[in-house]
């Protein structure tokens, strides 16, 4: 496998893996639900011991 070929694999494939992550991560962050555990996240810095 010679540079050129490796190239055209990361540019191509490379880019579908790295968006897949990325859209994948974001349906996580906004999935139905989440927001009460991200609120409750929020406020450890606040609560007294």
């Amino acid at each position: 496998m010679d540079y050129e070929t490796l190239r055209h694999f990361a540019d191509t494939w490379g880019l579908v893996f790295l968006v897949t992550i990325f859209l994948s991560v974001i349906a996580w962050v906004f999935r139905p639900g989440a927001g009460r555990v991200y609120e409750e996240s929020a406020r450890i810095p606040l609560k007294e011991d």
